[in-house]
């Protein structure tokens, strides 16, 4: 019992590690959390996109990955893309203070916020690394106790991605002014583009 619980603490510690950062999804899930849109759609993808792809790194899939270098290397390129892409959008925001408030984009459908999500999520080649490789390696060295080190992390992003989205909203009265929407969207697009240029360059 005691080592079945020091596993699953070790995955949920491995896997809080790995995303309390600041990245391109965690940017997207905190805006749309603040927007208040689409927030359980975007939580749910984000949450159980992680599980199976720890699901997929402690079963072992990560072997798969290294002999397959190619789709990291595609999906980096069109990440790379997404990113930039991202980036000069939330650039273009930041640079139109008096159109961003806790209103703006209302009327985004929940299809690109979903289409939106899972691209932010599975063109990461760094998800692969991180989270079927790293994840899974580690999770591996727990012997027969690796699925209970995989439940902890699966419960770390659960619990990170449910926090950071439904949390968000405490943030809204300070994003009700456009101009800390203004600051919110150029540090997004720093990110994102930062992001791009250097999976583009790792590619």
């Amino acid at each position: 019992m005691h080592a079945a619980l020091l596993a699953v603490l070790a995955g949920l510690g491995t896997g809080l590690s790995l995303l309390v950062v600041i990245g391109a999804q965690n940017a997207f899930v905190l805006r749309q959390g603040i927007l208040r849109q689409h927030v359980p759609a975007v939580v749910v993808i984000c949450a159980v996109s992680d599980i199976v792809l720890i699901s997929a790194g402690v079963g072992g899939i990560g072997t798969v990955v290294r002999r397959w270098p190619a789709a990291l290397t595609v999906s980096a390129w069109l990440g790379a893309a997404f990113l930039v892409t991202y980036g000069v959008l939330a650039a273009r925001r930041a640079l139109r203070p008096e159109r961003l408030t806790a209103a703006d984009g209302a009327g985004a459908s929940a299809r690109a916020a979903v289409l939106t999500c899972l691209a932010m999520t599975w063109l990461n080649p760094h998800v692969y690394l991180d989270t079927v490789l790293l994840v899974g390696s580690v999770a591996n060295s727990y012997g027969h106790a690796r699925w209970l080190f995989g439940a902890g992390a699966a419960a770390a992003s659960t619990m990170w991605f449910t926090g950071l989205g439904f949390g968000a909203r405490l943030l809204r009265r300070p994003f009700a002014r456009p101009g800390s929407w203004q600051v919110l969207d150029a540090v997004i697009a720093v990110v994102m583009v930062c992001m791009g240029v250097l999976m583009a360059t790792r590619a």
